[in-house]
């Protein structure tokens, strides 16, 4: 079998092969793209060596680490997958620039926070600020990963029931997510803007920006982070605020609020993974952060527990 000369069309055999077989590959799509860019930019020719691993894995702007840990574990996938070419092919060690899976804190975003956010976004005018902002609150009220948010098609909204249906998200996984009422009623004030625009009223994406333009993952964060540095400094361990924090907010509210309900965390934690896509209830735990409020909860249920025993 005859390798593809560029590494692009190389990247593209893997990226269709791992999508045929129920993979969504968005992250990791979008690191290969860059190792592909970075690769044919430099003229490189033949196998993936260990060499242009590592050089790509460190070129990041921040040269951080976690980063380089996190692009070979990326590249150990696609090289075996290049296996099939050229037998000549590296496949990075495991772990050469350290674990790949670090938990830094995360940012746990205040109500206040979320409203900023919300506010700044409309500020950027039109539908497109109208979007933005939506998605945002959508993401803090449902703990949706951005890229579930921006794929709604309109049937998979559904006002009346009060129900989303998020098709075939990380794992080939599909599922139903319930609303708020509170959700209901502003995706319905959303929708009265979005079909104001002729050009957006007569596409299939629930979520649109001006001239009719889906929106996109991509664009989204863009947004975000033109907005973010209003927001003050993060309070987690990563440089900077990140959108993907509204999901691991999500969850640690919804936490706190059994507690101070008086429900059975445990009872309740699978229904909780299930309601947020996860594959397993310890990618659940792994969202959870360990915040004042929670811990302060958590603490009294224990002395009422503590209590109560003879």
């Amino acid at each position: 079998m005859i390798a593809p000369a560029r590494m692009a069309d190389r990247v593209a055999a893997y990226l269709a092969e791992r999508r045929r077989n129920g993979f969504g590959m968005s992250i990791s799509g979008s690191q290969l793209a860059a190792f592909a860019r970075y690769a044919d930019g430099r003229g490189h020719s033949g196998p993936i060596t260990l060499a242009l691993a590592s050089e790509w894995a460190l070129s990041s702007e921040g040269r951080r680490p976690l980063t380089a840990a996190r692009r070979i574990e990326v590249l150990r996938g696609f090289a075996k997958f290049c296996l099939r070419y050229d037998s000549a092919t590296v496949v990075p060690p495991r772990r050469l620039f350290g674990r790949s899976h670090r938990r830094l804190r995360p940012h746990i975003y205040t109500d206040a926070e979320v409203a900023r956010l919300m506010l700044l976004a409309r500020k950027l005018g039109g539908l497109r600020g109208a979007t933005c902002a939506t998605i945002f609150g959508l993401i803090a009220a449902c703990g949706l990963r951005i890229s579930e948010g921006t794929r709604l098609e309109r049937d998979d909204v559904d006002l009346s029931q009060g129900l989303l249906f998020i098709r075939r998200s990380k794992f080939g996984k599909s599922r139903w997510v319930p609303l708020h009422p509170s959700v209901v009623v502003a995706l319905t004030r959303y929708s009265v803007i979005r079909d104001a625009d002729p050009q957006a009223a007569a596409q299939s994406s629930f979520f649109t920006f001006d001239r009719g333009r889906s929106a996109c993952s991509g664009n989204v964060r863009y947004a975000f982070k033109l907005l973010r540095h209003h927001l003050g400094p993060p309070r987690g361990g990563h440089p900077g605020l990140r959108l993907h924090d509204l999901r691991h907010t999500f969850l640690c509210r919804r936490l706190e609020q059994w507690y101070r309900e008086g429900r059975q965390i445990d009872r309740h934690m699978l229904a909780l993974s299930t309601y947020v896509g996860h594959a397993k209830v310890t990618d659940t735990y792994w969202y959870i952060t360990a915040t004042p409020e929670l811990l302060a909860l958590a603490a009294r249920r224990a002395q009422q527990a503590a209590g109560r025993q003879p």
